[in-house]
């Protein structure tokens, strides 16, 4: 596979790489764990800094599709199963439509320096504040569902918002900030100590964890979404429809 950026093109070369690399990882020449060429010898075929290099990479790597080892090198994940819906609701839609009211339990915003995934999400520095929401909710007998949310400092959040409203009406509204694509990821996990106390459940015990990122309609980042749920409390279905050849 030739490899080449246009350093005279418009989109940016961290773009220009990540894209060559999604390609490159299709090739059957790196499936089955074998390592990708190494970085400087990368860098230097396509005739970009280490660090420019280095910000695709780590986008690839937050996406699962590359895994880096230090002092090792980088190769392609293994493909997880995954079940994708072709429609998302909040999570306020999601007990409507099952007929359940929902109860908020704890609400805390704050402003935090994100993490290296949260700030390769929104491709931004970890030097730069972001806001962080939390919220602990359920129904009426006890709470079932304990979520993180950060959100793009694009959208303007002050941290004054009411944010016990619907949140993406809330963001449409205030900040016509609309939320048109979501993509998630579910995985079993064990339940911390600190998330077992906010679920009221035995530390270690099994949690759905499901990752959201959502973006607005020009595609741009908006949301990065971490929820812990009860297990016994939360199914997550899939509906699909079959697609007859023409």
């Amino acid at each position: 596979m030739k490899l080449s950026i246009d350093h005279k093109s418009p989109i940016p070369l961290h773009i220009q790489a990540e894209q060559l690399l999604r390609e490159l990882i299709k090739d059957p020449a790196y499936q089955g764990g074998k390592l990708l060429p190494n970085e400087v010898e990368l860098a230097k075929k396509l005739a970009i800094s280490r660090t420019t290099l280095r910000q695709a990479i780590n986008k690839l790597v937050y996406d699962e599709l590359l895994i880096r080892k230090k002092g090792f090198g980088t190769k392609v994940a293994t493909s997880k199963i995954s079940s994708k819906a072709m429609n998302w609701l909040s999570f306020s839609q999601e007990m409507k439509a099952r007929g359940i009211t929902v109860k908020n339990y704890e609400l805390h915003v704050s402003w935090v320096l994100p993490d290296e995934n949260v700030a390769s999400f929104f491709e931004i520095g970890t030097d730069k504040k972001i806001l962080k929401m939390e919220r602990l909710r359920g129904n009426s007998e006890d709470p079932f569902v304990y979520f993180i949310s950060y959100f793009h400092p694009r959208i303007g959040l002050t941290g004054e918002e009411d944010f016990k409203r619907p949140l993406y009406e809330m963001l449409e509204e205030e900040h016509s900030t609309i939320a048109n694509l979501s993509k998630e990821e579910i995985s079993a996990v064990r339940a911390d100590k600190f998330v077992a106390g906010k679920l009221e459940i035995e530390s270690g015990s099994p949690v759905l964890f499901r990752k959201r990122f959502v973006y607005d309609h020009g595609e741009r980042p908006m949301e990065y979404n971490v929820g812990y749920y009860k297990a016994e409390s939360f199914v997550y279905a899939v509906e699909s429809r079959r697609i007859e050849n023409s």
